[in-house]
């Protein structure tokens, strides 16, 4: 890593902050926000030219109230940025050859990874017990970072990514897995098979906990797989992104997601950018303290609040409840994000759609994904082309929609949203 080595100290993760009293907590996070200002300043020239464009010095931030000087940086900035100074925009703070994975996410953004704090519980947590990571291994960074993270922890990692259910439910019984780590939609997917199929879920399966997240209003499923079926859901939910990597987790009190500290996280006005007290819902804007890739106030477009109310489980850390939805264009679909970019791209290849829009709802606990298409001329073989833009969208997307519905001419606004929410947080 280049820079001193007071600066790669400072950076690596300490579990007893997150205990400390809150003012000790700040002044050691102001400390490592220091640090991490200068070591950008020296080794990131992109983030070096965004504080020389704002008159800002990295001595101007010595707390987190004064990263308020620095303009938050936006996925839209970061896709021109990347542009411009390809592949990175200036942001790798080091050389080439010590990033492990490049990962792809909506823009399109290339992002090096960084390294991925474990969850509580020591090496030799998972032991002897196999679990199943149903996250992507491909350009997405999920599957491969819970995949890190789980070994960190000693368990031994089943890489079954998403489909294939009929297989999977075979390899969880034959395996006798006792966890699961995926979206809640997808496990319930797998447990309505299984017992479609013939078996009894809680007598003749292993699975003892299970880490299930990605999606937001899963609450109800995680739920059912407590009372049910006696599935411990480790943390209740985790939150994490493609650019930033995790930003907070649940405790074993199911009280809301704790901000690791390995970042800072500041809930901002999304129209006037100025930062909101605990309490009041607004943008998440997140520091990660990452020598590899600092992107400074990154702003994630997602709304949720700061909880500072002190914890049962006796972590002093801030926490956001939940996640309410996105002051953006961007939606979270089955854990993954689908921006308008995206779609137009797919659908601007088919000349017989006039035009379109994205529903997304949620049907019986699961985000379902509805395409509304109006046609100016009708496909020759429409069975082929439905098959054809199904594989376009999710080769582009990393997701499918559920259904196509065809509408009247003038039935959609092609002034309005091309991706409705209709989901209630």
């Amino acid at each position: 890593m280049t820079g001193d080595s007071s600066a790669e100290s400072i950076f690596l993760h300490d579990a007893a902050l997150e205990r400390l009293p809150i003012p000790e907590r700040e002044k050691r996070m102001d400390r490592k926000l220091q640090h991490l200002i200068k070591y950008a300043c020296e080794n990131a020239p992109g983030f070096k030219a965004r504080l020389d464009r704002a008159g800002v010095k990295p001595g101007d931030i010595k707390t987190a109230v004064d990263l308020q000087k620095i303009p938050v940086l936006r996925k839209d900035d970061l896709i021109q940025l990347q542009k411009e100074n390809p592949p990175f925009g200036g942001y790798l703070a080091v050389p080439l050859s010590e990033v492990d994975h490049v990962y792809q996410s909506p823009g399109p953004i290339y992002d090096p990874q960084r390294k991925i704090r474990s969850l509580p519980g020591g090496p030799d947590m998972g032991k002897g017990q196999i679990v199943m990571n149903a996250w992507s291994y491909h350009i997405t960074p999920a599957g491969i970072l819970v995949d890190n993270m789980l070994r960190g922890m000693g368990f031994t990692v089943f890489p079954a990514g998403i489909g294939n259910t009929e297989l999977q439910i075979q390899v969880m019984h034959d395996l006798k897995v006792s966890g699961f780590v995926g979206t809640p939609s997808f496990l319930a997917t797998l447990i309505k098979k299984a017992e479609e199929t013939g078996y009894d879920f809680k007598k003749d399966f292993n699975l003892k906990f299970a880490i299930v997240t990605g999606e937001m209003g899963g609450e109800p499923l995680r739920k059912m797989f407590t009372e049910k079926y006696g599935i411990f859901c480790m943390g209740g939910d985790n939150y994490a992104t493609a650019d930033v990597g995790n930003i907070s987790a649940s405790c074993e009190k199911n009280a809301g997601m704790h901000v690791n500290t390995d970042c800072i996280v500041e809930i901002i006005d999304p129209v006037t950018g100025k930062v909101l007290p605990p309490g009041e819902v607004g943008e998440v804007v997140v520091t990660p303290f990452d020598e590899v890739y600092p992107l400074v106030r990154f702003g994630t477009g997602d709304l949720s609040m700061l909880v500072t109310d002190p914890c049962e489980c006796g972590r002093t850390t801030p926490r956001l409840p939940k996640i309410m939805g996105r002051s953006g264009e961007a939606v979270r679909v089955r854990g993954m994000f689908v921006h308008p970019r995206q779609s137009d791209e797919v659908l601007g290849r088919f000349e017989e759609v006039a035009a379109y829009q994205l529903i997304v709802d949620r049907v019986e606990n699961r985000d379902d994904m509805l395409l509304q298409v109006e046609l100016s001329k009708e496909p020759g073989d429409k069975k082929a082309w439905e098959a054809a833009l199904k594989k376009d969208f999710q080769g582009v997307c990393k997701v499918r929609f559920d259904r196509i519905e065809y509408v009247k001419p003038g039935m959609i606004d092609k002034t309005g949203k091309k991706i409705v929410d209709k989901r209630v947080y």
